[in-house]
């Protein structure tokens, strides 16, 4: 806001050696920073050039409520909300009003009950009107918001359609909006973000076409008017980004899921970081569309969102201004990612925060069930349900259905039966009963299952409705159920009763003559008249078929079938004939001859005649040239003694070892050989 003009200058001390700026020159160069503020490139520096100034003036002048309004307003424009409090609260003792900046403040920080107390005392004008209606948005008191809405209907505001149209969709009344706008006269394009609301109630009508059209509108009038307001192109993607998000999830219900996941791949870029709302979205979505393939990097998207410096995970602050849905959509996801990936801590910790969040919601509970499943501890899982459901008997139709969904897996089939029971809408169901019936019977339960039809057979027959189907399938299967558990006569009067008031079809007829057949059989044998006979029967003697021992009957097949079929198998086989065997060319089958060498096809080391070539080490001890003469024992040579008796120590050694060798692999056969005769064959070899 500009400040007022400023007549004289108020009295301050001077510095001698330089004066003190004239608080008229001051507030002059306050309003010029204010003023341009506007320019989107330069708010910033301006806005703080702003605070500096009207600290300058708050020095000379510490008591001006203009310089100190003008200070609390900027800090709020450059989101320095925790410095505006500050200087807002510094200033009580001056007994200036600033509920309303204050309040302001407090519902940036999410501190919505605060905000909403504060405006309490406030007048209703406009402004704390709007503030309100948008603290009770965010809150998700729709009803409360869009009632203040439709007041402020009658005041002068601009762009108020967009809000009460976010309202009506988050309130689920999204088919209310488009009656809004033309009570209003006022068409969807008339701005790129009241397109984007008016998409966003179709997509929660289905009507997904139509939404995708007037989402691609809005992207085109939004590029428009931001290109003539001379925004920066990265300025105008993040601005948009909520629509190209929007046109991605369109897609998704569409079917076109890898067009949906590109789409949100390309989305999840540092640049969408300054628009961290539609990066959440992004986010949360492509999580979705992947469940629980690449846990992994899902879980490192969702670190995206958190707030930075934390221990645990928490949602940043910037995030504040999402839905309570939407913020707990993104906190149950991740949970649902940490049990895919075992990280059963982290899923904990991160459930048991979840209740002091979102106290008035089932998600919470519903986590902290899948988390003891997950531990293989369904017990306490059905007994955290039981007691959702008594203390929140208005929100406990999901909560049952975890329940007997949980202890039917867990084969407490009891239990099951009794959640199901505590759920009226859907007591006479026909899924509902059926699968009443088979939990009672598991259980053991035939008495309880019996009345559960009963009690459905009555519902359907007093209801106000001209589609009989349910009645009709409800009776058949009763009277199905007391025939399997011997009650023939109540099956009997339903079947009965099913003819009278539904006409007599061919299931009903069979089902009555099998039924009342153990009962009264002439009463069988009239009802039985008026089944038409079956094509093609009446050639057949039946009483000559029972005197007959018959044929075996195959199970699922006609036994005329059986009997074509088994007389094609014995033609098949009369037509084989039998082959004579092919012998080699040359072979005489009479004289075969010996027998071929049963190791023919073995390789010739693992042959029992395989016999493996050993060197002879005698062989070293020849010296000498052949045919050379040999010294006599009484000759002495001319080496020393000692020489002789090293030659015959070696010789005798060699002759050890040879030998030692030669047994060591005769025993690997089982044979053992002298070192005369191996050497023999080696000669008879060469």
């Amino acid at each position: 806001m500009a400040p007022k003009p400023k007549d004289k200058a108020k009295p301050s001390p001077a510095s001698p050696r330089q004066p003190p700026p004239a608080i008229e020159d001051l507030f002059t160069k306050l309003n010029s920073h204010i003023e341009g503020s506007g320019d989107r490139n330069n708010e910033q520096s301006e806005l703080k050039k702003a605070v500096r100034v009207a600290d300058q003036v708050l020095a000379i002048a510490p008591g001006d409520e203009d310089a100190l309004r003008c200070k609390v307003v900027a800090l709020i424009k450059n989101d320095s909300y925790d410095e505006a409090l500050s200087a807002i609260r510094s200033a009580k003792n001056l007994k200036f009003d600033f509920s309303f900046e204050e309040a302001y403040c407090l519902y940036k920080q999410n501190k919505l009950d605060e905000a909403l107390e504060l405006l309490k005392g406030q007048e209703r004008n406009s402004e704390t009107m709007l503030l309100e209606a948008q603290i009770l948005f965010r809150l998700g008191r729709m009803a409360e918001c869009i009632d203040v809405y439709q007041k402020l209907r009658k005041s002068e505001l601009d762009s108020l359609e967009i809000n009460l149209a976010a309202s009506l969709i988050l309130a689920g009344r999204s088919s209310e909006v488009q009656g809004m706008l033309d009570a209003q006269r006022i068409k969807p394009s008339s701005s790129y973000d009241l397109a984007f609301n008016t998409a966003c109630s179709l997509i929660e009508v289905n009507k997904y076409a139509e939404a995708e059209q007037l989402l691609q509108q809005a992207r085109r009038i939004g590029q428009e008017s931001l290109l003539d307001a001379n925004w920066a192109e990265e300025d105008i993607e993040i601005e948009l980004a909520p629509i190209a998000v929007q046109l991605a999830y369109v897609q998704q219900l569409l079917g076109q899921s890898d067009e949906a996941i590109e789409a949100y791949t390309e989305l999840i870029s540092p640049n969408l970081a300054d628009d961290l709302s539609s990066l959440a979205v992004a986010v949360n979505n492509l999580v979705a569309q992947r469940g629980p393939k690449e846990v992994s990097d899902s879980l490192k998207k969702l670190d995206l969102l958190k707030e930075q410096g934390g221990a645990d995970y928490r949602l940043a602050r910037a995030l504040d201004k999402l839905s309570l849905k939407q913020r707990e959509t993104i906190y149950a996801n991740r949970i649902l990612l940490l049990l895919h990936a075992n990280k059963m801590d982290q899923a904990r910790e991160l459930v048991s925060a979840l209740p002091s969040m979102f106290p008035d919601s089932e998600i919470p509970t519903l986590l902290q069930a899948s988390v003891l499943v997950k531990e293989k501890k369904a017990a306490k899982a059905e007994e955290i349900l039981d007691q959702f459901s008594i203390k929140f008997p208005y929100q406990s139709k999901i909560a049952l259905l975890a329940r007997a969904q949980i202890a039917a897996i867990s084969n407490h089939h009891q239990i099951a039966a009794d959640s199901l029971s505590r759920i009226p809408d859907i007591q006479h169901m026909p899924a509902t009963v059926a699968t009443l019936v088979a939990l009672k019977e598991r259980a053991g339960d035939v008495e309880g299952a019996s009345l559960v039809l009963d009690s459905a057979v009555k519902f359907w027959s007093n209801a106000m409705t001209e589609d009989t189907t349910k009645l009709t399938i409800i009776m058949r299967e009763a009277a199905s159920f007391k025939v399997r558990h011997g009650q023939e006569a109540e099956a009997a009067r339903l079947y009965e009763e099913l003819i009278k008031t539904h006409g007599s079809s061919i299931e009903v007829l069979t089902g009555l003559v099998n039924t009342i057949a153990r009962v009264d059989v002439e009463k069988a044998e009239s009802y039985r008249k008026k089944l038409k006979p079956l094509p093609g029967l009446g050639g057949i003697d039946i009483e000559s078929l029972e005197k007959t021992s018959g044929a075996k009957h195959v199970d699922g097949a006609p036994r005329q079938v059986a009997v074509e079929e088994g007389n094609k198998k014995e033609e098949k086989q009369k037509k084989k004939r039998k082959r004579k065997p092919r012998y080699p060319k040359g072979f005489d089958p009479a004289n075969p001859g010996p027998p071929p060498d049963p190791e023919r096809w073995l390789p010739k080391r693992e042959r029992s005649s395989y016999r493996p070539k050993r060197k002879d080490k005698r062989a070293a001890q020849v010296r000498g040239s052949q045919g050379a003469v040999a010294r006599e024992k009484n000759e002495p040579s001319a080496s020393s003694s000692n020489a002789a008796s090293a030659a015959a120590g070696t010789s005798s050694n060699a002759t050890k070892s040879a030998a030692s060798n030669v047994t060591k692999a005769a025993a690997g056969k089982g044979v053992s050989h002298s070192n005369q005769s191996s050497k023999s064959k080696k000669k008879s070899r060469r």
